[in-house]
């Protein structure tokens, strides 16, 4: 039998608007979907890379999507100092062929969503909270995905939308901005219905 000859593992890095965050991006799948690590209980149960990027004392947090990585720093080191440890890290990670995120992981979090899900759809709010998610999936989401980041739907509640921010977004300045001159600007011209965007932390 021959051995396949893998290629090599590409890496670069992209800049986020979040001076925290930084964006490696791979030339290899890391895991489908989203992942968000922010405390290291859950990434230790269920992400063995982000828990040995987390055991670095200048790493935060750890964001999964498809072939990139999102990591945001502790404030007190530059990136001068970490940004080239860091991607040797995650390259020589992704050639050992290391596990980034266990199996059974987008389950549990389809679960915990769930819960969330099955109240925000109900009542008279039902149809335009539903019509916002949408929204924001079809025309929020890619452009926030391009910096590092995500957003998630999480309720409408008497004209106020509530929705949280992952990656590079999490505790980024610039995405206050942008939730309240883009996000709450074009949800308000779509659904007459929405007063204001509101940042939930988890």
């Amino acid at each position: 039998m021959e051995s396949v000859v893998k290629s090599p593992v590409m890496l670069y890095t992209e800049q986020t608007p979040n001076p925290e965050a930084l964006k490696y991006v791979t030339n290899r799948l890391l895991y489908r979907g989203i992942a968000d690590f922010r405390e290291k209980d859950l990434a230790s149960e269920w992400s063995p890379m982000a828990n040995s990027l987390m055991e670095l004392p200048y790493v935060k947090s750890v964001y999964f999507n498809n072939n990139y990585v999102t990591v945001t720093k502790e404030m007190n080191y530059d990136w001068t100092e970490i940004m080239l440890k860091l991607k040797e890290y995650i390259k020589e990670y992704v050639e050992n062929d290391g596990e980034v995120v266990k199996e059974g992981f987008a389950e549990f979090w389809d679960a915990q969503t769930a819960q969330s899900n099955a109240l925000q759809f109900s009542g008279e709010d039902g149809e335009i909270a539903r019509k916002v998610k949408e929204l924001i999936d079809m025309y929020v989401k890619p452009a926030v995905e391009m910096d590092g980041g995500n957003i998630e739907f999480k309720a409408f509640d008497k004209g106020r939308v509530f929705v949280t921010m992952q990656g590079s977004c999490s505790g980024c300045p610039s995405s206050t901005v942008t939730l309240k001159a883009g996000i709450e600007g074009m949800l308000k011209r779509m659904v007459p219905e929405v007063s204001e965007v509101v940042q939930e932390m988890e």
